[in-house]
């Protein structure tokens, strides 16, 4: 497994602001947007290009264009939702499938609830997104769902990150590469990261 923490100071500064607590709704949104941005970029640092003749002002040129129909990105939702306007805003075309997952407060494990997802996705780059990656029970189970579509390449994307989580995707698919904003030291009692950031849904819809 490829696992890949952005370490940058802008990253840095941008996730202490993201973990106040009086940061506003709207502050809040808009950082985890932009660190998808990022995330999403780093992502795609192997993505395979076109060569295209282009005319500039001057003369005629080689470029090299990306196939936005070969990639998907999936939101676990709802937090996930959160990260789509920052990924749009690096490949505008691509499509977004979303997978409904909620957490059972009592065994902290995965209830799936939604799935939908584009057509042809067994021939797409799927890009999972959730903001953070905690036990690794729902991620797992995303990519257990989007693995039974015939989906051969899948990448997981997370604002914050816990070794469990790292180690539960690790373990039940180790051919998925994990990017990350910041690697947080543990989980608590209730299965939060510590130090975390709350309840990144909440957050990002202003539910509490």
């Amino acid at each position: 497994m490829k696992e890949i923490i952005l370490n940058h100071p802008l990253i840095e500064h941008k996730i202490s602001i993201l973990r106040r607590k009086d940061t506003s709704t709207k502050e809040f949104r808009e950082l985890i947007s932009e660190l998808a941005m990022f995330l999403c970029y780093e992502a795609l640092r192997d993505a395979k290009l076109e060569t295209i003749e282009v005319e500039t002002p001057i003369a005629s040129t080689k470029g090299y264009v990306l196939n936005e129909d070969n990639y998907a990105f999936v939101p676990i939702l709802r937090a996930g939702m959160g990260m789509v306007d920052g990924v749009l805003r690096v490949m505008p075309n691509a499509k977004i499938g979303h997978i409904g997952l909620y957490r059972n407060e009592e065994t902290l494990e995965p209830v799936e609830y939604y799935c939908k997802l584009p057509k042809n996705i067994e021939n797409k780059t799927v890009i999972i997104l959730d903001p953070m990656l905690a036990t690794g029970g729902s991620g797992s189970e995303a990519i257990s769902m989007i693995k039974k579509r015939g989906v051969k390449k899948i990448k997981f994307l997370s604002i914050i990150c816990a070794p469990e989580g790292i180690e539960r995707i690790e373990k039940d698919h180790p051919d998925v590469e994990i990017y990350s904003a910041y690697r947080d030291s543990h989980l608590n009692d209730n299965g939060y990261i510590v130090p975390g950031l709350g309840d990144a849904g909440d957050r990002i819809f202003g539910t509490k």
